[in-house]
């Protein structure tokens, strides 16, 4: 079965536009896995109190045949190629290479030790909502509704569509 599922996508170190585009690359490259949108990129301020430079964000849309714990274990790997590191001791809201975060899949709701879907605080986050509001404009967050909705409660967040468009990718495997 071949199920619909939104990336974000986040970097704000070692060249963030290219880790993005990387990350794309190896997203697109996955087994099982086809990039069928992406969004334009974003620079959005940081989350939280921790002193750091701004992000670059984007969504990418993906048909896939993996299931949410095996594709959310493939992101973790993209990760850590692009230098992530997750552990106890690291703050949740601090600088990074490369964030990638299981945002939707399908209309499942579920909550377990390392995922939850969908994504927990996506709807407080413009740097999710506007891009995944230009590659879906009608798509949901089950248990809130229509997405684009929350789009006027985060218009405070700073937020700006960068100039650099992704290249294009070959995906289909």
């Amino acid at each position: 079965m071949v199920a619909r599922a939104y990336i974000g996508l986040g970097s704000n170190l070692a060249h963030p536009r290219r880790q993005l585009a990387r990350a794309l690359r190896r997203l697109a490259g996955l087994r099982g896995v086809r990039v069928v949108a992406r969004s334009p990129s974003y620079a959005s301020a940081p989350v939280g109190s921790i002193p750091q430079p701004d992000y670059v964000n984007a969504v990418a849309a993906i048909d896939t045949t993996l299931a949410p714990r095996p594709l959310l274990e493939r992101l973790h790997a993209i990760e850590r190629i692009a230098g992530r590191r997750r552990d106890a001791s690291t703050p949740r809201d601090c600088a990074r290479t490369l964030d990638l975060d299981l945002l939707l899949y399908e209309r499942r709701r579920m909550r377990l030790p390392m995922l939850t879907l969908p994504h927990p605080r996506m709807h407080e986050r413009a740097f999710v909502l506007r891009p995944l509001a230009d590659i879906a404009p009608t798509v949901t967050i089950p248990g809130r509704g229509l997405a684009r909705r929350f789009l006027a409660r985060v218009r405070n967040q700073r937020i700006a569509r960068t100039q650099i468009a992704f290249p294009q990718l070959k995906s289909g495997r």
